[in-house]
């Protein structure tokens, strides 16, 4: 006697429900939780390359002021074509100009890679240091921003242009070096980076040696600058931003 007359073991089957084939429940779509199935395959990415000594392109960097002013007009200089080399003529007396206003432009006109603008950058810096250094003290929190955009482009004319007026900031006397140490957090972590890049020649001459562009040599140079004019903090702050650095006095 069936004990459970209504359930759906105890009627017979028909034809129909004899030829359908009795699902398959281990196919679904939740996947399998046994400890052999194969585990998906990942790509071994490599890690992104850094780029810390990418140069930036020109279409890169930000249109300068300067590049503005000299296009107007309105800068108080002009090349002078005449004799073997280039000069610059001033409008104006040196003297009279206002330095608040002029000198940041000239040096962020440093970030110029193309003529005439790189060279009435470089050419108008170094008339201004040496003709009225005395003025330059009360300017120095205004070059470092420009000074700071130009070695950050990482161009090889860019920075060695910018080195070579950082000397020559820090020669202008009136304590302008000692003034300059509260910003070397600003300037001096490309120094830290391009201090020690050299470039394997083998037997071949680096003649950027001879012409006083190597970046490598000039970092160095500028360094010890730094902690001669700099005073007595120079050196521990020099040495907190480029450890490999050694001291040039002791």
């Amino acid at each position: 006697m069936d004990l459970f007359p209504n359930s759906r073991a105890s009627r017979p089957l028909s034809a129909t429900s004899r030829s359908k084939p009795m699902p398959m429940f281990t196919k679904g779509l939740g996947g399998s939780s046994s400890s052999i199935a194969p585990k998906p395959q990942r790509k071994n990415s490599n890690p992104p390359p850094s780029r810390v000594f990418k140069r930036q392109r020109q279409t890169e960097i930000p249109p300068t002021t300067f590049h503005m002013f000299y296009d107007r007009g309105d800068l108080p200089l002009a090349v002078c074509f005449k004799g073997a080399t280039r000069k610059i003529i001033w409008k104006v007396d040196v003297e009279l100009l206002d330095l608040h206003h002029y000198l940041p432009m000239f040096f962020e006109g440093l970030r110029e890679t193309k003529d005439p603008y790189r060279f009435l950058a470089d050419k108008a810096i170094d008339d201004l240091l040496e003709k009225c250094s005395h003025k330059v003290l009360p300017v120095l929190p205004q070059l470092i921003l420009p000074i700071k955009l130009a070695l950050y482009t990482k161009i090889t004319d860019v920075v060695v242009v910018t080195l070579k007026k950082l000397q020559k900031l820090v020669k202008c006397g009136n304590s302008v070096a000692e003034a300059l140490v509260p910003y070397y957090r600003q300037i001096m972590p490309v120094f830290n980076l391009l201090k020690n890049k050299r470039v394997s020649l083998g037997d071949k001459i680096e003649y950027s040696q001879y012409k006083n562009i190597n970046i490598s040599d000039l970092i160095q140079e500028t360094l010890e600058l730094f902690e001669t004019y700099g005073g007595e903090d120079a050196f521990i702050n020099i040495k907190y931003m480029v450890p490999t650095y050694e001291s040039c006095l002791f």
